[in-house]
């Protein structure tokens, strides 16, 4: 397949670039620039500002003007921003996965319920573990940290391949409402589980977990979550020329000589792996799935994978960055959180999607 091919196809699934184009090149330091700054701000700005100066001093060994700066950068802060980094990549990746396998413009692991599967395997896990004791869980420490990924993982992966199974059997509109209810059925199971817990306190920390935020992720689970989004980026740039393939149809593909099944299954791997670990230490996380694969479409006006995964690993780090930074700026209350933020930009911005898309899904 040629590569002028590829940068002009146009899906079947309605996934089709603008006609105008940015220099790659241009995009990926535009972005990069912007995920900088909203980093240094993530820093700076909160209820207890700190200057620019001061940062600098901490990042250089050296005593700012209040003992107290260096705690908040680096205690809090700095790890913060960190989660919000590998997160944003992750989803952002994750969305751009499966618009690609099931050849659905609006595929994202909210709208399709992946979301609600990974909170559904923790919950069982949580609730199975609290019956030996409320604080088990907390003091196994990496074990705890593992136990969410993988049932998150396990949960995400369940429900991806039942999408998977009913996919190529179903239209665009029906995929995406049956999506939506297995969603809203994992939602009423994660209630029925919850509800066999032992404890009350099980519940509403699980809740808490469930709105989805990038707090309260420290250097050890850091230590866990960096590699983890790492390799399962790798592994989606190592899919580059499968997905590029697949985006010209299934029986294109399978002439071109691509093991379509394998590699969709793999795909799906990859982007269970991708959501189940963000949705295991952030909770869900709403809409990015969606939003950065057709920001990046946008300013790149190419389908390729090869120019599109760079701009979406870093164009989602930079909204996941601007969201949790809308949520901690120093507000007189503080009642938001970072869906609460993508929900609010990414639904309208979806509905336009709905409205001027050009392609009718029958």
């Amino acid at each position: 397949m040629s590569d002028a091919r590829v940068a002009t196809l146009k899906p079947a699934a309605g996934i089709a670039a603008p006609p105008a184009a940015l220099p790659p090149a241009t995009v990926y330091v535009a972005l990069a620039s912007l995920v900088l700054l909203l980093f240094i701000l993530e820093l700076t700005i909160g209820v207890v500002p700190i200057p620019l100066s001061a940062l600098v001093d901490i990042f250089t060994g050296d005593v700012p003007e209040r003992a107290s700066w260096t705690r908040i950068v680096l205690d809090f802060r700095l790890p913060r921003a960190w989660a919000a980094v590998l997160a944003g990549a992750g989803i952002g990746m994750t969305g751009l996965l499966l618009q690609t396998l099931f050849r659905n413009p609006l595929a994202d692991p909210w709208v399709l319920g992946v979301v609600n599967g990974a909170g559904l395997g923790v919950a069982i896990m949580v609730v199975a573990v609290s019956w030996f004791g409320t604080g088990l869980l907390t003091s196994l420490g990496a074990a705890g940290d593992l136990a969410y990924i993988v049932t998150a993982g396990l949960g995400a992966a369940v429900l991806m391949a039942g999408l998977a199974a009913v996919a190529p059997r179903v239209t665009s509109v029906t995929l995406l409402v049956t999506g939506v209810v297995l969603g809203f059925t994992c939602q009423g199971l994660i209630s029925i589980v919850l509800h066999l817990a032992p404890d009350e306190a099980v519940a509403r920390a699980f809740f808490a977990w469930f709105d989805g935020n990038f707090t309260g992720i420290g250097y050890t689970r850091l230590y866990v979550f960096t590699p983890l989004i790492g390799i399962a980026c790798l592994a989606a740039f190592a899919m580059v020329k499968s997905l590029n393939t697949l985006l010209l149809g299934d029986r294109y593909a399978a002439s071109l000589g691509l093991d379509v099944t394998r590699a969709r299954r793999v795909g799906l791997g990859v982007a269970a792996l991708l959501a189940g670990t963000v949705t295991a230490f952030c909770g869900p996380i709403a809409f990015l799935g969606i939003l950065v694969p057709h920001a990046c479409r946008l300013l790149l006006s190419t389908a390729d994978h090869r120019v599109l995964m760079p701009a979406v690993t870093i164009g989602g780090a930079a909204l996941a960055l601007g969201a949790d930074l809308v949520t901690h700026l120093p507000w007189s209350r503080h009642l938001l959180h970072v869906n609460a933020v993508t929900g609010a930009v990414g639904g309208p911005i979806v509905l336009w999607m709905l409205l001027r898309s050009r392609v009718r899904w029958t």
